[in-house]
């Protein structure tokens, strides 16, 4: 092979690996965040909904104080609870407030979801098409050809 297509090939699998991987692992973690914000609404929407449910108005609970140490609380009414609405910051919310502050956060969180999935395919399929044009310059039959996730 000569110097040139040597070059292409280093140049096109150092894309790959310094800037399409990262990229793609970047992406993955970022969904993975926005599912894990999305469990924790599910999480209470479920705990709000059981509240009302079982018309529960005072609760006796375990609340985390951080590393694992928990202590006892007592709520004496659970009509009106607290929402992490992010930057630290806690709004108060009646139950019916909450569950349409829940649904709202849903709704956002799933479309970052779908764009996050986008991003994603676009990224494997840029990573795709790179690996094709390698094998191409290397003159390598199609099957012969194989990027790390299909080994």
């Amino acid at each position: 092979m000569d110097a040139v297509k040597q070059e292409k090939v280093r140049t096109y699998e150092e894309f790959v690996d310094k800037r399409l991987k990262p990229d793609l692992v970047r992406a993955i973690g970022e969904r993975d965040k926005v599912f894990e914000q999305q469990k924790i609404f599910s999480d209470l929407r479920r705990n709000i909904e059981n509240l009302e449910k079982n018309s529960v108005t005072s609760l006796r609970t375990l609340v985390n104080l951080g590393s694992e140490v928990y202590m006892q609380a007592d709520v004496p009414d659970t009509r009106h609870i607290f929402v992490d609405v992010g930057l630290g910051f806690h709004v108060e919310f009646t139950w019916s407030e909450a569950l349409e502050y829940i649904s709202a956060r849903e709704k956002k969180l799933a479309g970052e979801i779908e764009e996050y999935t986008r991003l994603i395919a676009s990224i494997k399929a840029q990573i795709k098409m790179v690996c094709e044009g390698i094998r191409e310059l290397l003159q390598l039959p199609a099957d012969s050809f194989r990027s790390e996730r299909d080994l």
